[in-house]
């Protein structure tokens, strides 16, 4: 263990701006929920209601987890509940960035090599992503009770927060030394956390027995506001326990730079899909591409068949009519597809941004440098990433349209006028899409030590699009965001040249990103 506070200290160096954002955004995110309910259901009858049609509608608890109480707090945690995806989905990302990320780069070899224990490394990163879930849910505690919620309730969020937070720090530190590397590394974990997820949503849509397989049903059964029940947090403490000691155990069973199970062998000779630039750059986006596709479009058929009853959840609120006509639509309905397909749209951006950071990331390890030594020019290897950049985002949005369009009109009854109108909603969101694609371009050609800043842009767009609007910020900070000068379908008026203006602003700010590109030195 000798070095780890040391090591400790680095990684928060190394991540002084990443972790705060994450810690921040996902802490404060109650208290957004907090004001917003506090405003749209003003009387414990609309609760009341909200409550009833919620608990009523699968899909729903499906989609964000289970409800239990019409208490204006129970709602808040409830709507909350994407929380305990985030926080994980965060450890995750932080542990194997500290661990088997820093082995395949060489760094862990060259600090070992100094008076740095074999564990140090390890316990260094879980310390750090235990402490930012342990950091959020502190926020998100304090956030609630400054706004007048009971104490043991917003204690009970946030520990069910850190709770599932510190069980996938521990599985991430098990994929780490599984995995053979970094990338392969974060598929194990991320493939953990769906199945929980999965897992949670099958079961609060049924009987909820399932859920008690999930670590994130673990947190919801602590029930916040809606008599706690305690004894639920040994279950994720044991969990945690268990997977952190697995971990330090393995790590003593393998080699540094290998994994527990061994990667595999390839063919002798490549396949006609890998000839050439285009065929390298499939082979390493086509699973992220299928994995979005899939993803968002069974998001979006779940949003798609919950449309129908929104009315009936929503209530007769005046403040609830109000808040959705902001974000387009003639009815409830209209805006609540609108809505849902702006936050697809956000969801598809971020497929984009990690195709343009597949290339930094490449340019990172040296792969870049290979492929580039032949005959391939810099503007063609850029182009091949941003192939699936630009086109993939097409491919993800029309999977969603399709998916919600046909969920919504296999419920309303009348497909044939649904699904055109909710496809176009979806395709709309592409042009504002491509503006972040191209702005994450020209990080990555002018100042790629920077390039991962195209993240802190697609979450100034969220908080610009979908909290902005709500609590009235000044038009000029709503522009900022390329997603709000997209009509609002379904139900909205199209006008063509904001669609245009966006189209040609991506399309110089790309241009202008690969000549970067093609200009400055590889990072060595």
């Amino acid at each position: 263990m000798t070095g780890t506070l040391g090591l400790i200290r680095l990684y928060l160096r190394k991540d002084r701006v990443v972790l705060p954002l994450w810690v921040l955004v996902i802490g404060l995110v109650p208290l957004l929920y907090a004001v917003s309910f506090r405003g749209l259901y003003p009387a414990a009858t609309d609760r009341e209601t909200f409550f009833e049609a919620t608990a009523r509608t699968p899909a729903e608890l499906a989609m964000v987890g289970p409800i239990f109480g019409s208490d204006l707090g129970a709602l808040v945690t409830w709507r909350a509940g994407i929380l305990l995806t985030l926080a994980p989905l965060a450890a995750i990302l932080t542990v194997v960035r500290h661990t088997r990320a820093e082995e395949d780069a060489g760094r862990t070899e060259l600090m070992g090599s100094t008076a740095v224990g074999r564990r140090a490394a390890l316990s260094a990163a879980i310390l750090v992503a235990v402490g930012g879930v342990a950091s959020t849910a502190v926020i998100a505690s304090v956030s609630l009770l400054a706004t007048g919620f009971a104490v043991l309730g917003s204690l009970a969020f946030g520990l069910g927060i850190a709770a599932v937070g510190a069980v996938f720090a521990g599985f991430a530190a098990v994929a780490a030394q599984i995995a053979s590397g970094a990338r392969l590394a974060r598929g194990f974990a991320l493939s953990v956390l769906a199945l929980a997820f999965a897992a949670r949503a099958v079961g609060d849509a049924g009987s909820g027995t399932l859920s008690w397989l999930s670590p994130i049903g673990w947190s919801a059964q602590l029930r916040p506001f809606a008599d706690e029940r305690w004894w639920v947090l040994l279950v994720p403490l044991v969990a945690t326990a268990l997977t952190v000691t697995a971990a330090f155990v393995l790590a003593g069973e393998r080699d540094l730079g290998s994994g527990l199970v061994a990667e595999r062998r390839g063919p002798a000779t490549a396949s006609a899909s890998l000839g050439g630039v285009f065929g390298l750059a499939w082979r390493g986006h086509r699973g992220s591409l299928v994995a979005w596709t899939v993803g968002l479009g069974s998001i979006a058929l779940v949003l798609g068949s919950a449309a129908d009853g929104v009315g009936g959840q929503l209530g007769s609120s005046a403040a609830i009519t109000d808040a959705l006509d902001k974000f387009g639509g003639t009815s409830l309905v209209q805006s609540f597809l609108a809505t849902a397909i702006s936050i697809l749209g956000i969801g598809a951006a971020a497929y984009s941004i990690s195709s343009i950071l597949r290339a930094h990331t490449e340019e990172d390890e040296s792969i870049a440098e290979s492929v580039l030594a032949g005959s391939v020019g810099r503007a063609r290897w850029l182009s091949s990433h941003l192939v699936f950049a630009v086109f993939g985002p097409v491919v993800v949005m029309f999977v969603v349209g399709l998916a919600a369009g046909i969920a919504y009109g296999v419920a309303v009854g009348d497909v044939g006028s649904a699904l055109p109108t909710v496809l176009g909603a979806a395709l709309v969101q592409l042009p504002a899409i491509w503006v972040l694609t191209a702005a994450g371009t020209l990080l990555f050609g002018v100042a790629p030590r920077y390039s991962s800043a195209a993240w802190a842009l697609l979450v100034g767009c969220v908080l610009l699009g979908q909290v902005g609007s709500v609590v009235g910020l000044p038009q000029f900070w709503l522009d900022l965001s390329p997603f709000t000068h997209l009509p609002h379908l379904p139900g909205g008026q199209v006008t063509t040249r904001p669609l245009v203006w966006l189209i040609v602003l991506a399309a110089v700010t790309g241009v202008l990103g690969t000549f970067a590109f093609r200009m400055r030195d590889l990072r060595s």
